[in-house]
């Protein structure tokens, strides 16, 4: 997600932000109404969005937290044709329960995925919120390539290749995607221990880049019904030349770009973060107040 489009995200919703005051008066509680909400994160239809709140609630109940802290069921007065007007259903939603809901919306939301660094973090500077993007976006990736890489050791494992045949494949795709670097070449570029993963300090556009490879491996070795160590060597291969090639034709040279940051240490630090939302979120007065 490109800055401009961060920025475009960021001032649609502060635009829907509230305040209220606190039980003591003293401080103003931030607060979203779930009605504005679903406007912003792109949902048609306000009962697909009560799915997401519903899951919200049952995630804040297995968290321990009370949910009256955080989800306040509200009624307000909508607008209709010829100046009538209608009672609807809302909810008050303090920043913890709009994380929650974000965490339980439609992923493939670009939306969706900017909400969920939006509400994670206790600050409205775009550089805050766009380094927590960037945080998710690269576990996100790394999940993707775990995934990926695991459904090839599967198809491979049933077509004649075993463990270390597995890990030869690999090999020779690392070699074929940096350039004649083998993956104990890179890892010594990088400055990588030789018992950890390299994907876990490689940039999320490396790692994109050897799942794109590792995806089209496992397609055409299901397609084309290919067997056996050689042939799969083969492909997986071909398969990192052209992700090379592609990448080469935007002026981009894999074994070339910098290290990024342990990925062990990422996942650290956004789980930690997580854990401090609900703890730094204002909760809701005990008075009832409706939009």
């Amino acid at each position: 997600m490109d800055i401009q489009r961060i920025n475009q995200y960021k001032v649609d919703f502060d635009a829907i932000t509230k305040y209220i005051k606190s039980d003591d008066g003293k401080e103003e509680v931030e607060v979203w109404f779930a009605r504005d909400l679903q406007k912003v994160l792109g949902y048609a239809r306000w009962e697909n969005f009560q799915v997401a709140i519903g899951r919200a609630v049952e995630s804040c109940k297995q968290q321990g937290v009370n949910v009256d802290n955080h989800f306040r069921e509200v009624t307000k007065m909508i607008s209709l044709a010829k100046g009538a007007k209608r009672e609807v259903t809302d909810y008050m939603l303090t920043r913890y329960a709009c994380y929650l809901i974000a965490q339980n919306g439609d992923p493939k939301k670009e939306q969706i995925a900017f909400a969920q660094g939006y509400f994670a973090v206790q600050t409205r500077k775009v550089e805050i919120i766009q380094e927590r993007l960037q945080q998710i976006s690269r576990l996100e990736t790394r999940d993707r390539l775990r995934a990926s890489e695991k459904q090839l050791s599967q198809n491979i494992y049933q077509r004649g290749v075993d463990d270390k045949g597995y890990g030869r494949i690999r090999s020779k795709g690392d070699t074929a995607l940096f350039g004649g670097h083998t993956t104990e070449d890179m890892k010594r570029r990088l400055g990588v221990k030789s018992n950890r993963p390299l994907a876990d300090f490689l940039p999320t556009l490396t790692i994109a880049a050897k799942n794109l490879a590792t995806e089209m491996t496992n397609y055409n070795v299901e397609q084309k019904d290919l067997y056996g160590e050689r042939s799969i060597t083969t492909e997986h291969v071909q398969n990192n030349v052209s992700v090379r090639k592609m990448l080469g034709q935007r002026g981009i040279k894999p074994e070339d770009l910098p290290p990024a940051e342990d990925i062990k240490k990422v996942e650290r630090r956004v789980a930690s973060n997580d854990k401090k939302i609900e703890k730094h979120t204002k909760k809701l007065p005990q008075k009832n107040e409706e939009g």
